[in-house]
């Protein structure tokens, strides 16, 4: 606009003289946003530092102790002299009872994204996505006593004599039948992280534009070969972050796992037995231990450890994103 001319009243004029009046906004309101933006960020890093530094400085003591052994050791005992402690059997709890969440949960959360995403009639899509995202949203204690009085119950009634008799030659489940064991814990896992997963796998699948899908179908493929060509290959990228955040619940579950996996401190390679996870173990040790500074210590370290299989869990995720996917996939 040259300089000296008016415009005549009207929006026209209102809208020149609200970029006039916030001149200074347009001239620092994107490095402003970029600051803050960056600040929030380096937070959330600085957050992370904080807490490994702090959890290291605590465990000293027990790192001291025990060294690199902590990781391989199977016993924990506070009474023996010297005490000793090791991280082995929670570490192996952890790993089993998330691995079999992993693998019941994953299935069952992807049909429930494509039926959401592709196959529902509209009228049932937004209720149903609620019902899930609501799902998501129950405390781990109610999927705990739902998993201590009706799960274990019918797992060791029903299942797990079946599995033991059938299927107790591969060495995965032998034993004697408890109902609460890693198994029963692996499968409440499952149960909690399938609305996450389900949730997060529909909106990356909902995202993928309406023409991969007409392309698919105009080339005269079906519903299942659009859904898995069309949808799935380009979504796949979101369903693999659902699955890492699955996984991240899964590692860090404390209540539901301590209340159904029998909190039995021991090695052993049947899903039926008893066992810990490092969480479960923090919870049901914390208090006990608050009289004897090595025992905080140990916990402590146990922190440590969890905290460290829950980044090289995200950082193999990132590893994977940028192995199979090219990078302009990976930002989808």
């Amino acid at each position: 606009m040259a300089a000296g001319l008016e415009l005549a009243p009207g929006p026209a004029a209102e809208a020149v003289r609200v970029v006039r009046a916030g001149g200074w906004l347009r001239r620092w309101g994107d490095p402003l946003f970029q600051w803050l933006s960056t600040g929030i960020a380096l937070a959330v890093l600085a957050a992370l530092a904080v807490l490994t530094v702090l959890l290291t400085l605590r465990s000293e003591l027990a790192f001291t102790a025990f060294g690199p052994g902590f990781l391989t050791h199977s016993t924990w005992n506070a009474n023996a002299r010297p005490p000793l402690y090791g991280a082995l059997p929670f570490i192996e709890g952890t790993v089993v009872t998330s691995a079999i969440g992993i693998a019941l949960g994953v299935p069952i959360s992807l049909g429930i994204a494509i039926f959401m995403s592709e196959l529902a009639p509209p009228w049932l899509r937004d209720p149903m996505a609620s019902l899930v995202e609501m799902l998501a949203a129950i405390p781990s204690v109610i999927y705990g006593l739902w998993g201590l009085f009706v799960l274990v119950p019918f797992m060791r009634v029903t299942v797990e004599p079946h599995l033991r008799a059938q299927l107790g030659w591969t060495g995965l489940f032998t034993g004697q039948i408890f109902g609460a064991d890693k198994l029963t814990a692996g499968i409440i896992l499952a149960v909690m992280v399938i609305p996450t997963i389900s949730a997060v796998s529909r909106e990356a699948m909902v995202a993928v534009p309406t023409t991969q899908r007409e392309a698919a179908l105009s080339l005269g493929a079906t519903q299942w070969e659009t859904t898995r060509v069309g949808v799935l290959q380009f979504a796949r990228s979101g369903i693999v972050a659902a699955i890492i955040l699955g996984l991240g619940r899964a590692i860090g579950e404390t209540m539901a796992v301590t209340m159904t996996i029998g909190n039995n401190n021991t090695l052993s390679t049947s899903l039926l037995s008893q066992g810990q996870t490092i969480a479960s173990w923090i919870a049901n040790d914390f208090l006990t231990a608050a009289t004897s500074p090595l025992e905080q210590s140990a916990l402590l370290e146990l922190g440590l450890v969890l905290l460290a299989i829950t980044v090289v869990v995200n950082v193999v995720a990132v590893l994977l994103l940028g192995r199979f996917f090219r990078p302009e996939e990976a930002r989808e």
